[in-house]
């Protein structure tokens, strides 16, 4: 019983990305960018998508590398949340 428990834990989907913009209040938008192969020409090209994160403490600043995690949805835009913080941003 608490291996399936665990297997469903495991199974959240995790991205890892970084913060574009920190000016709402308990939210943080994350760009994450990935590589596709092109169809026809066989080039790889950069994608990305910017995922509007739950941030509860508001400790995330622009220039982060976090780690999202997909959730039950908390409003019209948020499904993910904030696991961790990967590396600060220098201030400048």
């Amino acid at each position: 019983m608490s291996e399936a428990s665990q297997k469903t834990e495991s199974l959240q989907r995790t991205l890892t990305g970084t913060v574009v913009s920190d000016k709402m209040d308990k939210s943080i938008t994350v760009l994450v960018e990935r590589f596709v192969r092109h169809p026809i020409y066989g080039k790889y090209i950069k994608r990305s998508t910017k995922i509007a994160v739950h941030d509860e403490a508001n400790e995330c600043g622009r220039g982060d590398t976090v780690v999202i995690e997909q959730c039950r949805p908390i409003s019209k835009r948020k499904s993910w949340r904030l696991v961790s913080i990967q590396e600060k941003a220098s201030q400048v």
